[in-house]
């Protein structure tokens, strides 16, 4: 890439070195009374000259490449990983450290894993002294470089995910997470894998704006962390990777950007990843289809996205019953919605009708009854459930069967009979008529 400067760009430094070496002269007036013009005039001159010269010298050391930036690379890079995993059919890619090499512990973002429970690892390869940052390279060597991970415990509400490796390389270091926060101002560096570039491990250094509890949401969902906003770039890839210090130290997880400023990034504080670390690891919950797949029941994908069961009844009749695609949660609780249509109605129930299944409903304790109301004005009868989005295949089943047999139980209370006429009550009807 060639950079162009403006043709007509004046020094931006001789301007301020004048003014600088005038000021400090004039205030000086013992200086002025022991001087004559000329003398004053070669003085000026040559303090002039020292201050550019010093001036020009630090401008050349600030623009000069930083060792220690390098250092502080090769040190952060035998942490970072890359990460794969395996989301909604889809295969999501990131970034993450490893924080605890005895334990084979590594961290990163919980969009990146989602809901799961396997992902890929590959930590960086070198060629003599150089890094191998070509993606087809770990993807073709993929049985060699490759670590399987398990990821045992999950964060919605810090957005952060705990990957167990089964193994761990050779040249590879569990980072050093530093004892406190980094301040508005400090320089901090990063690598990622982001989506944006063609190469793995880029480097990525900036400055902290501000450290604060922040309350916001991503397509992940609702968050709520101590966050470290940045004036660094962060891309799709980047994320779940280490933000570090001047000393190489862990300080933060790079985790998303503001889509209302340019160049502002947040990252997960070291104290949230610290209070992560050691809090009970809450399993990350199961992929719904795997689960399914496990019991004896036949299911499908509904054209809204949920899956569709069939659960049969000790009478012979099957009972349709649903369970969501989506996972709802309230801090570290995470449920699935899994519920069966009993009745549509074209009024709506009788108080008689309501009370009664409201009784119903403080009885069971594990589910309630809801009405609903479609597009076409019918009311909707529905029996509803939620279950553990962590529970067995054999949890999930249960679940399934006791509401289809509420549902079915139900229909005869909740769909209106109907009476067959006499003779003579349809011959009175249609004279009436």
């Amino acid at each position: 890439m060639t950079l162009h400067r403006p043709a007509h760009r004046k020094n931006p430094y001789k301007k301020e070195c004048h003014i600088s070496s005038e000021v400090s002269l004039k205030n000086s007036e013992s200086y002025r009374s022991k001087l004559n013009h000329s003398e004053m005039g070669t003085d000026m001159k040559q303090n002039r000259f020292t201050g550019c010269l010093l001036l020009l010298t630090t401008l050349i050391a600030i623009s000069r490449p930083s060792n220690a930036d390098e250092q502080i690379y090769s040190q952060t890079l035998k942490s970072t990983a890359w990460v794969l995993a395996k989301t909604e059919g889809s295969t999501s890619s990131g970034t993450g450290v490893l924080v605890d090499a005895e334990r084979r512990l590594l961290v990163t973002n919980f969009h990146i894993v989602g809901d799961a429970r396997a992902a890929v690892i590959f930590f960086p390869e070198r060629e003599g002294s150089q890094v191998i940052n070509d993606r087809d390279h770990y993807l073709k060597n993929v049985r060699n470089l490759g670590i399987r991970g398990q990821v045992v415990g999950i964060d919605r509400k810090r957005d952060l995910a705990l990957v167990q490796l089964a193994r761990l390389p050779e040249n590879v270091d569990a980072i050093t997470l530093a004892s406190t926060s980094a301040s508005p101002g400090a320089v901090i560096q990063s690598i990622g894998n982001s989506g944006s570039s063609d190469a793995l491990w880029v480097f990525t250094s900036g400055t902290v704006r501000s450290v604060y509890q922040k309350q916001f949401r991503t397509g992940s969902g609702e968050h709520d962390f101590r966050v470290i906003e940045s004036q660094s770039p962060i891309n799709p890839g980047d994320s779940g990777g280490p933000v570090v210090n001047s000393s190489g130290e862990l300080i933060g997880i790079a985790q998303s950007i503001s889509p209302k400023a340019r160049l502002v990034s947040y990252n997960v504080d070291i104290s949230e990843v610290r209070a992560f670390l050691d809090s009970d690891w809450k399993p990350a919950p199961r992929p719904i289809e795997d689960v399914l797949a496990k019991t004896q029941l036949e299911f499908s994908k509904h054209e809204s996205g949920h899956f569709q069961v069939s659960v049969s009844q000790q009478s012979g009749a099957e009972q349709i019953v649903f369970v969501t695609k989506e996972i709802e949660y309230f801090e570290r609780t995470d449920v699935r919605r899994v519920w069966s249509l009993a009745a549509v109605l074209d009024q709506a129930p009788t108080a008689a009708t309501m009370l009664r299944l409201m009784q119903q409903s403080s009885r069971t304790k594990l589910g309630a009854w809801t009405l609903e109301k479609n597009e076409a004005g019918q009311y909707l009868m529905i029996y509803c459930s939620k279950v553990d989005a962590t529970a067995t295949p054999d949890a999930l089943q249960s679940t399934m069967e006791y509401v289809a047999r509420l549902a079915r139980m139900a229909k005869p209370d909740l769909t209106p009979a109907v009476t067959e006429e006499s003779p003579s009550e349809t011959l009175s009807s249609w004279l009436a008529k």
